[in-house]
């Protein structure tokens, strides 16, 4: 995208390129987490000294950027990190889960502050959506005029706004962005959890600066993404990663809620825990109860433990078989998938090479738990934000805005 003005055409005219080395200087703000000064990021960026001091004053007379001297301020001339503007830019982050919903806000540079977490009991999407909207309406207006987008994570199959399929809430075909009814914000996104999670990764996680990695989310079931390049592929129709649907069950003839039959999400995820427990837990009480079943497994509760060997082995076979079908540099875990292998990492690898062909288990791809945890879907529903306002017209609309308002 660097090398376009937001991936239209590349600049023609003095006020062009003045916009796009702004973005570009944001960009590399925001990457870098608000911790390089103005030295590296006018090497970062290729830029003459003089047009960075320039580029970075006119961003912090937009109330975009603050310069500060660093903690550990070095000796000889004094440099200044570049970072984000105690009124500068906000992503809002929506976390709807099939037992709750939480609201962060992302500064650029990614530092963010959960806001509010709600539980709900999974019904009809208008009337958990309706709650969900007026709590995004509050914190809109709370932030005064800094919101430059909102991002939605769901644990569902998502294309153009809508929920295709979300097996664990029963919703089907859902106009989510519409019934949000967020009008008058024309930046609202939507994404599904587990790629949002893996974009996470790519960006702040263990996958920055791979090539080629392998990210799986688990919760009541298994997704994912396969990322490339720092970015996550999501498919021809957006709804790439359904890992937990392919054919990796013990018993191929088990039916799923998705409609198929013989899915990993059958052996995979709080719902299998419990399932293997022989215990009836609703929706909504699931993803707790299975973080409270490995806690007992780690406690030595024997029937907690004998269940989470159970599901680590099948997680790790369901691993083994993505790395043999897409040679991923890396694989890491998020979720209760981290969980899982935090609490049986020998089973999960056992599984993983038991499934792995012969030649890939001389140098078998490197397992990691997610640093990130249970945050990384919020964590990558702002930088999708952030994807879509750092553009060129994303920062000429936040300029006439502040003028406007000053």
């Amino acid at each position: 995208m660097d090398a376009t003005m937001g991936g239209v055409h590349a600049p023609t005219t003095s006020t062009e390129l003045r916009l796009h080395n702004l973005t570009r200087l944001l960009r590399a703000v925001h990457a870098g987490g608000g911790e390089l000064t103005r030295s590296q990021l006018t090497r970062e960026l290729g830029l003459a000294r003089g047009t960075a001091t320039v580029l970075v004053s006119e961003l912090a007379a937009a109330e975009m950027v603050l310069e500060r001297p660093p903690a550990d301020r070095p000796r000889g001339r004094p440099t200044h990190l570049v970072g984000p503007h105690p009124r500068g830019p906000v992503a809002l982050a929506a976390d709807l889960r099939e037992d709750s919903w939480s609201i962060t806000a992302a500064a650029l540079g990614g530092a963010s502050e959960t806001l509010e977490c709600r539980h709900h009991t999974a019904g009809l999407a208008t009337d958990v959506l309706a709650e969900l909207s007026g709590a995004l309406r509050r914190r809109m207006a709370e932030l005064d005029g800094r919101v430059v987008g909102i991002g939605i994570s769901v644990p569902a199959s998502v294309r153009d706004g809508r929920v295709v399929d979300a097996v664990h809430l029963g919703w089907h075909d859902v106009d989510l962005v519409s019934l949000l009814r967020l009008d008058g914000h024309p930046l609202v996104r939507l994404g599904n959890d587990a790629t949002l999670a893996a974009l996470a990764e790519a960006r702040r996680g263990a996958l920055r600066g791979v090539g080629l990695g392998l990210h799986l989310h688990v919760s009541l079931g298994v997704g994912g993404a396969l990322v490339v390049g720092g970015r996550p592929l999501t498919g021809a129709r957006g709804m790439a990663g359904e890992f937990g649907h392919l054919p990796l069950a013990g018993d191929p003839g088990q039916a799923c809620a998705c409609g198929s039959r013989g899915c990993w999400d059958l052996d995979v995820g709080a719902n299998a825990l419990i399932r293997h427990l022989g215990q009836d837990i609703p929706v909504d009480r699931r993803l707790d109860h299975a973080e409270r079943l490995i806690a007992l497994a780690a406690d030595g509760d024997p029937a907690s433990g004998r269940a989470v060997e159970i599901i680590a082995r099948a997680f790790g076979r369901g691993i083994g078989a993505l790395v043999n079908a897409h040679d991923p540099e890396a694989v890491t875990l998020s979720g209760l998938g981290a969980r899982l292998y935090e609490a049986a990492p020998q089973t999960v690898t056992a599984g993983c090479e038991e499934a792995l062909m012969a030649f890939r288990r001389q140098s078998p791809a490197v397992i990691t738990a997610s640093h990130l945890g249970a945050a990384a879907p919020r964590i990558g529903t702002a930088e999708m934000v952030f994807d879509a306002f750092l553009t060129a017209e994303g920062l000429r609309t936040w300029r006439t805005h502040r003028i406007t308002s000053a």
